[in-house]
């Protein structure tokens, strides 16, 4: 079977779905009859990147991506083939999938934030409103999604038929579960304390910040509770007030937040909304314990290994904060056995079941 896969994720600095689209492609790479092909849709900064596996091909046909999915609201326009070349399936990796001639349509719809909470997204993303129902709208298009809680989300936004969407669970990667902490000097260096709370991710409205910046200070007010360190990249949207206590440390290498995040007392994922949480997974490998918001993505991929607490409950999360404290060892053990299941060539199988519905 030949495969085309959107690769724009993987260019420039790592980000949630640049992960998945390089973990996805590993795993395929290791799966046998499949013809890979990897299209960047940029104007510039096209060139391989050094982690796609040989035997991947790389396409690139030099177009701005702004300019084509503009285009893409109005006509049918360039058909993806001018980019693939002729292939069985294109998947669409982050939402946007290009009209087709011939070559069947899967899509992954990460979440439904564009949807459910506008407010929250981008004027880039919330084009996803327009462009995603033009995808689905085409016969035969399969939607793969991270978690079952996404899956029912779409099935009822969309009224598809449970047959067009797949759950393909993300994996972790196998370097998490060998995670080294990071020792005193690294952190001296960078200003940032002996013993912290760890938040990985942008700084963007829906990651809920203000409520975990006003439960660290209504934490500290009250007694003992470790700093908070801020981990990866601005975001967007209104900075919350950080207060006494808080550190950012801005974009890390991978294995600089490797390290980060195995020095953590605990890390926190307190979103009023997520599609998976993958920092969740890759915490419990690295044998941290974990404190994210009870809702149903992070319920089904923690699997009873974190602590959770109601995303706006900001008592709750001074509890925790407070509470807080390393796993012991059969916790962690049981934890990172979880982490241990979710492999990047298992979602690659889950994903090949959709390119199968797709052609078939």
């Amino acid at each position: 079977m030949k495969i085309a896969l959107d690769a724009t994720p993987l260019l420039g600095r790592s980000t949630g779905v640049g992960t998945y689209v390089r973990g996805l492609t590993s795993g395929l790479a290791e799966l046998p009859g499949l013809d890979l092909r990897a299209v960047p849709f940029t104007l510039r900064g096209g060139r391989r990147p050094a982690e796609l596996p040989p035997a991947v091909q790389w396409r690139h046909l030099p177009v701005p991506a702004r300019a084509l999915q503009a285009a893409w609201t109005r006509a049918p326009l360039p058909p993806v083939e001018a980019f693939s070349g002729r292939v069985d399936v294109f998947h669409a990796t982050n939402f946007v999938a290009p009209p087709a001639l011939r070559t069947a349509s899967v899509v992954t719809v990460h979440d439904l934030t564009y949807l459910r909470f506008p407010e929250w997204v981008t004027d880039a993303v919330l084009r996803y409103r327009d462009l995603v129902p033009r995808a689905l709208d085409r016969l035969g298009t399969v939607v793969v999604t991270p978690t079952r809680a996404v899956a029912d989300e779409v099935t009822a936004a969309y009224s598809l038929p449970e047959d067009r969407v797949v759950v393909t669970p993300l994996g972790v990667d196998p370097a998490w579960f060998g995670a080294h902490p990071v020792d005193d000097a690294w952190l001296a260096a960078r200003g940032l304390p002996d013993e912290f709370l760890l938040f990985v991710g942008a700084r963007e409205p829906r990651k809920n910040l203000s409520t975990l910046l006003d439960a660290h200070r209504r934490a500290r007010a009250e007694g003992t509770v470790p700093d908070l360190v801020l981990a990866g990249p601005a975001g967007w949207g209104p900075e919350a007030e950080q207060g006494a206590g808080v550190h950012v440390t801005g974009w890390l290498s991978q294995s600089e937040l490797h390290g980060v995040v195995a020095r953590a007392r605990a890390v926190l994922l307190p979103s009023h909304y997520e599609g998976f949480g993958l920092p969740l997974l890759e915490a419990m490998a690295a044998g941290t314990a974990v404190v994210a918001s009870d809702v149903p993505a992070h319920r089904e991929v923690a699997g009873g290994h974190a602590t959770l607490v109601a995303p706006t409950d900001v008592d709750g999360w001074a509890e925790a904060l407070t509470t807080a404290a390393p796993s012991d060892g059969p916790r962690r053990a049981e934890a990172a056995a979880w982490a241990r299941q979710h492999t990047w060539r298992a979602c690659a199988e889950a994903t090949v079941d959709a390119y199968r519905r797709a052609v078939g």
